[in-house]
């Protein structure tokens, strides 16, 4: 019986320790998310007579958007099936590839941002469109600093190999990757479909 105590005492692995304190991170982002998408649909027809979601959205663009974010995913998953099997080839392709596919969903976001404010349809011409562009703004942002991260994490892949402190860090960055794609299903749901039946 004391024996059996004793192997469950002493602290947690670093994984698990590292891995719990970055879901808390992960939840207050979406903690923040979720006051941005509650500010969204209390804004959604103040449009001061400006242009409304259903005039301004394509959702074209908004679908290869999506495709682009999901299969992003998709490819961070295999680099970090790569990462478990110490394949360091492999790895690097797969977080190429899932940088490439994070790029053209950025340059689609610019692109639509771009038209918009050309448009007329800035951040500044209505309530609607400034709760619009802080959240999918913000989603835009956390998108770039993860590809930057990605970036990171393929050089000290390349530099140092799969050290267990690298390995922690890809555990955090999949987790990252990861909650960006569930925050943009539930923006393309609400901000982008909702918004243009509005």
């Amino acid at each position: 019986m004391q024996a059996e105590a004793m192997e469950h005492e002493g602290p947690a692995s670093k994984r698990i320790v590292t891995g719990y304190g970055f879901w808390i991170f992960l939840l207050s982002d979406i903690v923040m998310f979720s006051c941005f998408f509650a500010a969204y649909a209390v804004l959604l027809g103040q449009i001061a007579g400006g242009p409304k979601g259903s005039e301004l959205f394509d959702l074209r663009s908004v679908a290869a958007e999506t495709a682009f974010l999901l299969l992003s995913s998709f490819t961070c998953g295999l680099a970090m099936i790569a990462a478990d099997l110490r394949d360091a080839r492999w790895y690097q392709l797969g977080m190429a590839v899932t940088c490439l596919f994070g790029l053209g969903f950025l340059a689609l976001e610019f692109r639509e941002f771009a038209d918009l404010v050309g448009r007329g349809a800035g951040p500044t011409r209505s309530a609607f469109l400034t709760s619009f562009f802080t959240l999918v703004g913000c989603h835009g942002a956390h998108v770039s600093a993860g590809i930057l991260w990605l970036l990171t994490m393929m050089a000290q892949v390349f530099a140092k190999g799969f050290r267990a402190d690298i390995m922690r860090r890809l555990l955090c960055f999949a987790l990252f990757w990861h909650a960006l794609d569930i925050i943009w299903v539930a923006i393309f749901s609400v901000v982008y479909l909702i918004g243009s039946a509005a």
